[in-house]
């Protein structure tokens, strides 16, 4: 629960510093943003279906976030960037409405 404490405090003090993003990597922002929305997601949903660990949230936030970027970034290097980032937010996406869901149930279940 620590790592998920520590990305909520890192969020709100960015919220508050606005600090400058290189112009480098502007264009990957978004894709970091929503990759991390996702593990953080999935974080939730490994917490309420009592399977959570801080070791898998970690890894799991990195690779997605890293994943993402690097997609992203290939794609801007053989010039169908667009796309690859179109894909790459349609899917994990499609998984932060998937964890949404799963989260939703486990509430409303009990």
């Amino acid at each position: 629960m620590a790592a998920v404490l520590g990305l909520i405090i890192g969020v709100v003090i960015g919220v508050f510093v606005k600090p400058d993003i290189p112009v480098v990597l502007q264009p990957y922002l978004p894709i970091m943003v929503v990759a991390a929305i996702d593990a953080l997601l999935g974080a939730a949903r490994a917490y309420f279906e009592r399977s959570f660990s801080d070791r898998v949230f970690v890894i799991s936030f990195l690779a997605n976030v890293l994943t993402a970027t690097l997609l992203v970034f290939l794609g801007n290097q053989l010039g169908v960037g667009s796309q690859l980032q179109t894909a790459v937010i349609v899917v994990l996406g499609i998984r932060i409405f998937s964890n949404v869901s799963a989260i939703r149930r486990s509430i409303f279940r009990g």
